[in-house]
């Protein structure tokens, strides 16, 4: 489980393997590997993977990407120094700052519009047509992990309003258009939607 509070962002240093299965060697900001196990769970750019080795001294950790995950994911388009979002799965106790999170992803999306100053900045995605019902206005969802409030949102376009803080600690501040990112709609929003839409019909 994740809260979309990302805790900074990770360089990618080596990727190896196939289309098939690609292991990605991580290097992580100081101390944020500490108390770190392999089997344990962190999301990358929203995506719940395992570290499968890691390296206290050298602050990296391993995770093998499957088939399935870079199908669905941005994970296939990163390459070797690119940076990700990165977020330690939460623990009993923590504060919640954001929206529980899974770090399953639904799908990508792209970046259609940029509008940015000193400020503020405002970032426009292409609607996904199958998920565009669980995208409400002031509703949440996590972009590349990140636990955002939406705004606008119509058939076409749907937009986040970012602050400077989220730009300087996430890889939101070197977003570019064309981009693809990772979203996972808030599931309670789903369930809420599919249990209304079934009772609708139920009662036809």
């Amino acid at each position: 489980m994740f809260t979309g509070i990302v805790q900074g962002t990770a360089k990618i240093i080596q990727i190896t393997g196939s289309t098939k299965l690609k292991t990605f060697r991580v290097k992580f900001p100081s101390l944020k590997l500490n108390a770190v196990q392999v089997g344990a769970s962190i999301a990358l750019n929203g995506t719940c993977l395992t570290v499968t080795k890691f390296d206290l001294e050298c602050e990296t950790a391993n995770f093998d990407v499957i088939d399935e995950t870079l199908s669905l994911t941005n994970l296939a388009d990163i390459k070797a120094n690119d940076y990700v979002n990165f977020e330690r799965a939460s623990r009993l106790g923590d504060e919640i700052g954001g929206h529980i999170t899974s770090g399953h992803i639904h799908c990508t999306t792209e970046v259609i519009g940029i509008q940015k100053d000193d400020e503020n900045c405002t970032i426009s995605f292409k609607s996904p047509s199958e998920f565009l019902k669980y995208l409400l206005p002031k509703g949440f969802a996590s972009i590349n992990g990140c636990s955002l409030t939406l705004g606008e949102v119509n058939e076409s376009v749907f937009r986040v309003h970012l602050i400077p803080e989220t730009l300087r600690s996430t890889t939101f501040g070197n977003i570019k258009l064309g981009d693809k990112v990772n979203l996972e709609i808030d599931s309670q929003t789903q369930t809420i939607v599919d249990t209304v839409e079934r009772v609708l019909l139920n009662s036809k």
